[in-house]
């Protein structure tokens, strides 16, 4: 990304960051808080308000009765995630991320004193996990399991008879289960189940944001939901300790799209959708791998490369096209690239044709090599 941003001819594939505008209402809400003068302090736990809309959207979408006094208003899912990780783990503990994962989670538990652990998410199944695969890779020291679905980077919802036995998994072996929802309105193929529908003993958390729902990620606002209130006096504290309090106006803007019309989300899945099969049907014709994402907005790309770092900073060089190397996300990404299909249509296909002309011509070398 850093060497993306010096190329002023780069295409930007690399970054999950929607190209939608956010809704008219949402902005003026922002702009309204500042004029009147609401930029002070709230609670740490985020305004009353806030709180009660988040609280009703987790129970429509989990199923799982969720109160306002269950919510803490976070910076954004990573914070809230990154505090549940300083909550749950002592030094040496362990969590359980999937493989691929979202790197900001292994990073978290370092900083937590803690360490990630993996398991298999692998590309024959969709990246969807096996339960008992997951339950081998538990230790002693494991505290906690990650599950995202829909999941970054691969696309991939996860099953409700999956999400369940996870679940179980947990309770079996005392485990917290945080659920990273932050793409649960972006789904294509397979509806949306949250880990939390399932959950008899308040060890699921769930954690959620307005930056991908509602193309507002420089906006900063996410939010923890448990039902656990000895979890939840720590969250408190750990937020007034960390940020003091999530920023006011911004608070003000993520209630505005919380409780103010949705069509703009509509539109935007939609958008994607329709990036997404296009895209599909360009590697596709080109006869590039792929595996096809059923949720949030990435594309994982088979590069037919073992090193694809190398692939990314040559395709950057090159023919200025920037990609997410799949050696970041884990091993099980390796030999891929992420694309980001929030990318603006046009740039998402000429993007890709540049990528499959790279991909196509290294193969090409290859046979004519071996051919000598």
């Amino acid at each position: 990304m850093e060497l993306a941003l010096r190329d002023p001819r780069a295409l930007h594939l690399e970054i999950g960051e929607p190209d939608q505008a956010p809704g008219a209402h949402v902005t003026e809400a922002v702009a309204r808080a500042a004029r009147e003068g609401r930029t002070g302090y709230t609670s740490s736990t985020g305004l009353p308000e806030l709180r009660a809309a988040v609280a009703h959207r987790v129970s429509e979408r989990s199923g799982r009765p969720t109160s306002p006094d269950e919510v803490v208003v976070t910076h954004g899912a990573m914070h809230g995630l990154a505090m549940a990780l300083q909550a749950v783990l002592g030094p040496g503990d362990e969590v359980l991320v999937p493989d691929p994962a979202f790197p900001n989670w292994a990073m978290a538990a370092v900083a937590a004193g803690g360490a990630a652990r993996t398991y298999p998410t692998r590309p024959e199944r969709g990246f969807v996990p096996v339960p008992a695969e997951v339950e081998a890779a538990i230790t002693p020291r494991t505290r906690a399991l990650v599950v995202c679905s829909p999941d970054n980077p691969t696309g991939a919802v996860y099953p409700a008879d999956v999400l369940a036995q996870l679940v179980e998994i947990a309770r079996r072996h005392d485990l917290w289960l945080l659920s990273d929802e932050a793409y649960e309105a972006i789904t294509f193929d397979a509806p949306f189940v949250s880990p939390a529908a399932f959950d008899t003993d308040r060890r699921v958390v769930v954690f959620g944001s307005v930056s991908k729902t509602y193309a507002l990620t420089g906006l900063r606002i996410g939010w923890v939901a448990t039902p656990d209130r000895d979890l939840l006096e720590v969250l408190g504290h750990l937020a007034e300790a960390s940020v003091l309090c999530p920023s006011t106006v911004g608070q003000h803007g993520a209630l505005a799209a919380l409780t103010g019309p949705q069509d703009a989300v509509a539109q935007a899945v939609a958008s994607y959708r329709g990036r997404r099969d296009a895209a599909l049907e360009l590697l596709a014709a080109r006869g590039i791998a792929f595996s096809a994402p059923e949720g949030a907005f990435y594309l994982l790309v088979d590069v037919e490369e073992a090193d694809s770092d190398a692939f990314a900073r040559r395709l950057l060089e090159r023919v200025h096209v920037a990609v997410s190397p799949g050696s970041a996300f884990g091993a099980l990404a390796e030999g891929r690239v992420r694309v980001s299909l929030a990318s603006a249509r046009p740039v998402l296909l000429e993007g890709l044709g540049l990528l499959a002309d790279e991909v196509v011509a290294a193969r090409t070398g290859r046979s004519a090599a071996l051919a000598r």
